[in-house]
């Protein structure tokens, strides 16, 4: 997070440098900035996010949902400006989650707090649950139901444990959807790391009883042993749904210029998961950090300041015009986002 002193903090000092810059306030950690491989990754995302969000705002702005306008313009904006100081780069982020730049540093976050913890477990199952596609108009009564449901399973297996008469059911959840585009439905469902087995068929059974027949058939659902963990925790924390889609999922292409944006699609899914819970444990809390301190604001007089161009694909030093890492965009990468982007399926 960032500001320039005098502006929000009214109490900094906010005389210039000697080479006629303010100075700036700046919270966290930062980035290192001899990491020029994740730079680039960087700005990948950042040009991907970027031009999402102006197609997004214009559905937005046509669906008349101003609420949903101004977090795509928080994140279009996200990282917009970077400064560099002693090796770090620091930006602001928007946190929301359907931003590419923050779904990254949620990613490693997650990755780091539930590691720990589910290593521990002898025997855990990778759990998907899910229904039978739906319309746009349905979704978000199906997103509703998907995680009402799921609570109302774990909610009176915790109250079984309590009485002692059922087992302890622990594991954590993550809700995504994909779009069809040839039968233009939606698929929610759920990706689940389960600490052991039982805890699987547990769920898998009360599902299929919750959803009936008519919704949810065994087939659909896959239950199996996780072989490598951290595969299946970065398959559990994504963004929700997919960005690029192939236009034919029964004729998957190795052509990565082929994939598609299916924007509405896409505003429709983030549209039914908003204000709802996308990751969540049950079963079990984490340890209280042992670290709970907060990383002072830093006050930077000696910086350079970058701003992102969409036009190079990366930040531009806004005195000398250097580019921060200089990261190319693919010729296939660039072809989807001017050619691919899908405005008319919803």
């Amino acid at each position: 997070m960032i500001s320039k002193a005098g502006n929000i903090y009214t109490l900094v000092d906010s005389r210039t440098n000697k080479s006629g810059q303010n100075n700036v306030m700046v919270n966290g950690e930062g980035s290192d900035l001899s990491k020029v491989d994740a730079l680039k990754g960087r700005a990948k995302r950042k040009t991907i996010t970027q031009i999402m969000m102006l197609k997004l705002i214009e559905i937005a702005q046509e669906e008349g949902e101003p609420e949903l306008e101004k977090s795509y313009w928080n994140t279009y904006y996200c990282q917009q400006n970077l400064f560099t100081a002693d090796g770090r780069l620091y930006g602001k982020y928007c946190k929301n989650r359907f931003c590419t730049l923050c779904c990254s540093i949620r990613k490693a976050e997650l990755i780091n707090k539930y590691y720990p913890i589910l290593k521990q477990w002898k025997e855990p199952y990778f759990l998907t649950l899910t229904v039978k596609s739906c319309n746009a108009y349905n979704l978000p009564r199906y997103i509703k139901k998907f995680i009402f449901g799921f609570q109302r399973i774990t909610e009176k297996h915790r109250k079984r444990f309590q009485r002692g008469k059922g087992k302890r059911l622990m594991g954590i959840r993550s809700l995504e959807c994909n779009f069809n585009p040839v039968k233009k439905t939606y698929n929610p469902h759920f990706h689940i790391i389960t600490k052991d087995k039982e805890t699987a068929q547990v769920l898998l059974s009360e599902w299929l009883e919750l959803w009936t027949p008519r919704f949810a058939k065994r087939p659909a659902q896959n239950m199996q042993r996780v072989d490598d963990l951290e595969s299946g925790l970065i398959e559990i924390i994504k963004y929700g749904s997919k960005i690029f889609t192939e236009p034919d999922l029964k004729k998957r292409s190795n052509k990565k210029g082929n994939a598609q944006i299916y924007i509405k699609a896409l505003n429709t899914i983030l549209t039914g998961m908003k204000g709802k819970r996308i990751f969540d444990r049950f079963g079990f809390n984490l340890p209280k950090s042992l670290n709970t301190e907060e990383i002072p604001a830093k006050l930077l007089s000696d910086y350079n300041e970058w701003e992102y161009d969409i036009a190079s694909a990366d930040w531009i030093n806004i005195l000398t015009g250097e580019k921060l890492c200089g990261y190319e965009l693919p010729p296939y990468l660039n072809a989807v986002l001017e050619n691919n982007i899908n405005s008319s399926l919803v």
